[in-house]
């Protein structure tokens, strides 16, 4: 008999396997019989220090955990307990429409576990909730746990409610992490009742490993057609398998009024922030006191715990805490006679051998049927394994693709094993990842002939008809453009199929971009080169093969470099690859905020034009500097986009431009590459342009830089030993503007050619024309 995957069993249809099936019953019933284990001695197992409360309320509260001074391990594991309600020492600050709303120094505690180390809590809940264009009211929270604590990243899940809902988790300082998720729904018929979180009114993410300090907050929508019906949206995280979503709490108060108060959390604690081959070089403060318990570190790398040994219960924190725990009267008795020979000639010794003679073929018979079993089981699970495969390969139409190219004769598609991309990725290690987003895992593989590509191993997939996906296949395959990444073949035969992409060695435009430290800044005709390669790779998607290709994600993390830093766009065609009933929420859940067309709020519909809204963001990207969601100080995340199209109205674009770039180029150029970033940026999508038209008036702006860069280079040929004096005042011009805006002086760089007005009064360690050092200190004063 074989277990299957979804839990139902295959009857195999020999005599043999039936006689082994009855023999692993009966097997099963004797060894469950025996491993049952109590307290030997039948004690209380004692889990608070002693002489200190274990438990307030209902909730036991083992050391190093303690209530009053001398009961905890140290102040981080110090526990409250007022009017029998336990509360753990952290940070909740609320804010109500960017007011402070107040402080809570605790959290409740719900319950502890020492082997595990981990706390359940009561987590806090942020909400937004939107009733008319000028009622609405914002309640964003920041949590500071601090070490030892950690919010757990394998038991709970980010968690947004609503339906029309952008729910943030950041870092403390929203530099260090980001992330969200979005729930949509048009209207209250088209949450249909189901109580998964697919994005029909609730949307879950994962949270990173270690996050101890985080932010919620939530994207304001100017347009919010749901309001009537929904005007409240919540974030949270929660304990996943406690949580179950109920389609009311999208659209009426059920949610606030059951979870108000909070929702539960589950938290990773250590007892120190070291390994354990750290903690036991100094005794004195080694947690585990008991001689028999054992150090333990822990998968999240956070620091160790202590459990106790094989064999023994307690508390491993507690010395002489530990006590045996014993196997059944019987066992031991089988133990004993095992292990007792007396060397004396008698009967009594004769009946111990007889005895010992017994129990020694009843363990060979044991592990004998316990390899046959073994070897049962193994064939089983290998047939079952080739019977998945082979479903998988048809359900997602492998004997379709493989008659296409026996009768059409492509060969575009190469059709993979899961054993080829195992061995490829070595099997699937962690060290060849080379991406991780929305929609799944990269690696970097190298197939039997040294080539080198990209496997992406996607989470999840649209349910479609099956010769659709083949065809998506086929084109996607068929696409053949010098700033494409090239889809080179799939394999088929597992649930979810893995792609095989050719494989680009120089990262992503967001990293060259956003994450060049400490190197030089792009130049402006890398960043006009890339802007062009990449316009053009959309256009060709949008017209190639009769068939238009709509993106669905572009940004600069779609936008791959080559060995030579050419520009190459992938993850092309990943909305057909999603749920239907979550195509649009998943765009933004895989990484895409900041780059959302708004239209698509309204017509529920991905289309070229949501493309060319998304790539005026990416050239915002390149000409300013900033992330698609970035950040000044310690204010909330700013859209790139809407701040970009109010300085706009307000004359103040050239505050926004990139500093390392304004002095490059001139007022023309720039002013040309805003006004298409604008057209690509309109609201409704019939006023922007088309690809097409973008990659045309890049090429021209482009074209028009070179011409002027190459008679700048004729002018400046007769100066081979110095700077042209246009160098020269760009350096200083920059360098003035940088040193104003380190003084808090806001002056747009398009005066600071007039540097010849303003005086700054440096000490004599910097150097105003080159700022070469950004930590001089600046004792003077500026006059305008």
């Amino acid at each position: 008999m074989c277990l299957t995957t979804d839990g139902s069993f295959n009857l195999v249809h020999t005599f043999q396997d039936k006689k082994l099936l009855l023999l692993l019953v009966v097997a099963s019933t004797v060894i469950l019989k025996h491993i049952t284990v109590t307290d030997g001695a039948g004690h209380m197992i004692s889990i608070a220090k002693p002489g200190c409360p274990d438990k307030c309320g209902s909730v036991s509260i083992p050391y190093p955990f303690g209530i009053g001074d001398g009961c905890f391990l140290n102040q981080d594991f110090r526990v409250n307990c007022t009017n029998n309600v336990a509360v753990l020492p952290s940070t909740i600050t609320t804010t109500a429409n960017d007011d402070d709303a107040g402080k809570d120094d605790g959290i409740h505690l719900l319950g502890i576990d020492v082997a595990r180390g981990e706390a359940r809590v009561q987590g806090p809940v942020a909400s937004f909730c939107n009733y008319t264009d000028s009622n609405a009211t914002t309640t964003d929270v920041l949590l500071q746990l601090g070490l030892p604590f950690a919010v757990s990243e394998t038991k709970n899940k980010f968690t947004g409610i609503g339906c029309l809902t952008v729910a943030f988790i950041s870092g403390q300082n929203k530099h260090d992490y980001s992330s969200a998720c979005g729930s949509f729904c048009a209207d209250e018929e088209s949450i249909d009742g189901s109580k998964e979180c697919s994005g029909m009114g609730c949307c879950q993410t994962t949270i990173p490993r270690n996050l101890n300090n985080f932010y919620f907050s939530f994207e304001d929508f100017v347009v919010n057609p749901v309001r009537n019906f929904s005007p409240c949206s919540y974030g949270f995280i929660v304990e996943e398998e406690s949580f179950e979503f109920d389609p009311s709490y999208a659209i009426s108060s059920n949610f606030k009024e059951q979870h108000g108060d909070g929702v539960p959390l589950v938290l990773d604690w250590v007892v120190g922030n070291e390994t354990c081959a750290q903690a036991k070089k100094n005794q004195s403060s080694y947690a585990c006191r008991d001689k028999n318990s054992i150090c333990v570190d822990t998968p999240t790398g956070m620091g160790y715990l202590c459990n106790c040994s094989q064999g023994y219960g307690g508390n491993p924190y507690l010395d002489g805490s530990s006590q045996v725990v014993s196997l059944p009267r019987e066992m031991q008795e089988h133990h004993r006679k095992l292990h007792v020979f007396m060397p004396t000639r008698n009967s009594e010794q004769g009946s111990q051998e007889r005895t010992l003679h017994s129990q020694q073929q009843n363990i060979h018979s044991l592990l004998g049927l316990i390899l046959c079993i073994s070897a049962l089981l193994f064939k089983c699970q290998k047939r079952q394994l080739a019977k998945e495969k082979e479903k998988f390969f048809k359900q997602n139409g492998g004997h379709i693709l493989y008659q296409q190219i026996l009768s059409k004769q492509i060969d575009t598609v190469m059709i993979f094993t899961v054993e080829d991309l195992k061995k490829a990725t070595d099997n699937f290690d962690k060290s060849r990842e080379i991406g991780i987003g929305g929609h799944g895992t990269v690696y970097k593989g190298i197939l039997e002939n040294k080539r080198v590509v990209a496997v992406k191993r996607s989470k999840i997939m649209n349910v479609v008809e099956t010769e659709e996906f083949v065809q998506e296949i086929i084109i996607l395959s068929q696409i053949n453009h010098r700033n494409v990444v090239r889809l080179l073949g799939c394999c088929l035969e597992v649930e979810v199929p893995i792609l095989v992409y050719e494989y680009i060695p120089n990262g992503t435009l967001f990293e060259l971009i956003h994450e060049n430290h400490g190197g030089p800044p792009v130049s402006l005709e890398d960043r006009l080169r890339i802007a062009q390669e990449s316009a053009q790779a959309l256009e060709y998607l949008h017209l190639s093969i009769n068939h238009t290709i709509v993106h669905g994600d572009v940004k600069s993390l779609n936008i791959l470099l080559d060995e030579n830093y050419m520009a190459k766009v992938t993850d092309f065609g990943a909305s057909r690859m999603l749920p239907k009933d979550a195509v649009q929420l998943m765009t933004m859940v895989q990484g895409t905020l900041g780059y959302l067309d708004p239209e698509y709020l309204q017509e529920q519909k991905l289309t070229e034009k949501s493309d060319v809204y998304s790539f005026g963001v990416v050239l915002l990207e390149l000409i300013t500097g900033k992330t698609a969601i970035y950040y000044e100080g310690n204010k909330e995340g700013k859209n790139l986009a809407m701040s970009f199209l109010q300085a706009l109205e307000n004359n103040r674009v050239q505050s926004m431009l990139d500093t390392s770039i304004i002095c490059v180029g001139t007022e023309e150029l720039f002013k040309e590459v805003v006004e298409l970033a604008s057209r690509c940026l309109s609201f409704k999508g019939e006023e922007r342009p088309s690809m097409t038209q973008v990659a045309d008036k890049l090429k021209a702006i482009r074209s028009t830089w070179s011409e002027m860069q190459s008679l700048k280079h004729e002018e400046t040929q007769h100066l081979p030993d110095e700077r042209s004096s246009t160098d020269s005042d760009c350096d200083l011009s920059s360098s003035i503007y940088l040193a104003t805006r380190m003084l808090g002086v806001d002056m747009a760089p398009s005066h600071a050619d007039h540097y010849h007005t303003i005086e700054i009064m440096l000490d004599d360690r910097s150097r105003v024309s080159g700022l070469d050092s950004m930590d001089a200190e600046i004792n003077g004063k500026l006059w305008l």
